[in-house]
């Protein structure tokens, strides 16, 4: 059972800033590193299991929509101490990710999928009732490399003309 390439990399990275007494980085890669860790156990049937790059990709993009969600809440809260302290973990966790898809090309992959099924403005059909298919499709071609919420802002443009 050998770990992917991307769990050794944030494994050497924990070890070094341990080294180099990053207290902030520790603390957030021994979060990452539990996440995976919960993760496998979740995915697990008996047997022991490694995650691929992919699925711990999804991991990591579980843990920085978290920390999006608790920043909006914080400045809520007026509470900007602790919105800056989750936007300095979030550029941790980013160092992992893959570069993240422009609006541009985002709008570009919903106008492929869009014009290819002849849905919206393209074709025929609702905004309403073509939204959950586009979504998914283009999820599905962006995944880890476009937030979610992000793409729903494009898919509704693209839609609605």
């Amino acid at each position: 059972m050998t770990s992917s390439k991307l769990q050794q990399q944030i494994n050497n990275n924990l070890k070094q800033a341990m080294r180099n007494k990053q207290e902030q980085e520790v603390s957030v890669l021994r979060m990452v590193v539990s996440a995976i860790k919960n993760k496998e156990i979740a995915v697990r049937k008996g047997e022991n299991v490694c995650l691929a790059d992919e699925q711990i990709i999804e991991v990591l993009t579980s843990e920085m929509k978290k920390r999006k969600d608790s920043i909006i809440a914080y400045e809520q809260g007026d509470r900007q101490d602790l919105a800056d302290k989750e936007e300095k973990e979030i550029k941790i966790i980013e160092k992992y990710l893959p570069k993240q898809m422009s609006d541009e090309e985002i709008e570009n992959v919903v106008k492929e999928i869009v014009g290819t099924h002849g849905v919206g403005t393209y074709g025929n059909a609702s905004v309403q009732k073509d939204f959950g298919k586009v979504m998914g499709q283009v999820m599905a071609r962006v995944k880890g490399k476009a937030d979610g919420g992000k793409v729903s802002e494009v898919v509704k443009k693209v839609l609605a003309g």
